[in-house]
């Protein structure tokens, strides 16, 4: 009797002893989890650091090598002087004036052609649909010639217009999100709206978009991204310095300065991505959200 009894007193201990091994199994499975995350990261954080520390050098630390990595002295006046020598206010100005258009200009625009899509029956709808995201595959610079010479002879060049106007026509990749959202909306919302006499624009306006402020913000973001980063749109459309925008300012000011003031461009480089990661930061909860409602998720 003796054996059964410490085989019954030791199983307590053997199934401790296990649940103990699979913890640590567990706590070394997360810790080198992190460990790759943190080491694959670093790349991509090493550039942003490489920028950060070069806007803060002098002339004579920036031909150094190996390179400097913190600068002595740092030299804050880099980003005053790019505001008053390389016009970067200016740039930032011109900027906004596309940017914040074309944010208003993709969410109408693609909103109501989506809620077309995703909610309205009529003839043809999935056709065209189909035929709206095959336009996906055909590259920019395919288009780039007819438009170029439809925006000249409306005498557009050397404006905004040829930048922001484009934008209130669609875009067949934020159609599809929003089409995705729209879907995923309950029915008996609109069909209890439409028994009560609601028209379809009201439905859409009162109904839809209060409740598609996650997919909204998303196309916002894309859009306010693109516009800010364009760099090919205004240098074939603008002509005139004092129109440029950010991209195409920041160029301009290695041209004009060279290797000598590089600081100055990386200190406008960093305050032209800031905005862009401010935007992220305090919107990314709701950007998350619209992107795993609206069927991109992975």
């Amino acid at each position: 009797m003796t054996a059964p009894l410490d085989l019954m007193a030791a199983e307590p201990r053997l199934q401790h002893a296990n649940a103990g091994a699979a913890r640590n199994w567990q706590l070394l499975g997360t810790v080198s989890k992190y460990l790759l995350l943190i080491f694959f990261g670093a790349f991509f954080v090493l550039p942003w650091f490489w920028m950060i520390s070069t806007s803060l050098k002098n002339a004579e630390e920036l031909a150094v090598y190996p390179i400097i990595w913190i600068p002595d002295p740092i030299r804050w006046d880099n980003y005053l002087e790019a505001f008053r020598r390389a016009e970067f206010a200016r740039f930032l100005g011109n900027t906004m004036l596309v940017a914040f258009p074309s944010v208003l200009g993709a969410v109408a625009s693609n909103a109501l052609v989506a809620y077309g899509f995703a909610r309205i029956r009529w003839p043809g709808r999935d056709l065209f649909f189909g035929m709206l995201l095959a336009t996906l595959i055909l590259p920019g610079f395919v288009t780039f010639i007819p438009l170029y010479l439809i925006f000249k002879e409306l005498n557009w060049i050397n404006t905004y217009l040829p930048l922001v106007v484009p934008t209130f026509f669609g875009n067949p990749f934020f159609v599809f999100l929003l089409r995705q959202f729209f879907m995923s909306l309950p029915e008996e919302l609109a069909d209890a709206a439409r028994v009560d006499g609601a028209s379809e624009l009201r439905i859409f306006s009162q109904i839809i978009l209060p409740l598609s402020r996650p997919a909204l913000a998303v196309v916002a973001l894309f859009q306010f991204i693109a516009s800010w980063n364009d760099y090919f749109g205004p240098l074939i459309y603008i002509n005139d310095k004092a129109l440029y925008t950010i991209s195409l300012g920041i160029a301009n000011m290695r041209a004009s300065y060279g290797f000598s003031n590089f600081a100055w461009i990386m200190a406008a480089t960093c305050m032209s991505v800031l905005p862009i990661i401010l935007l992220f930061f305090f919107a990314q909860r709701t950007f998350i959200e619209g992107i795993a409602l609206s069927g991109l998720k992975g």
